[in-house]
């Protein structure tokens, strides 16, 4: 289960500083990230 979370935070980290251009788009979608991850834990 830990691996399966590791690949998911990488592959957010991964699309997410790719996709974003600003700070507050980081923000977003580290946000967006920690959601999905919460959502997977439920």
């Amino acid at each position: 289960m830990k691996s399966v979370m590791l690949i998911v935070m990488m592959t957010i980290g991964a699309v997410s500083l790719a996709a974003c251009n600003t700070v507050q788009g980081i923000g977003k979608d580290v946000a967006k990230g920690g959601q999905a991850i919460e959502k997977a834990a439920r």
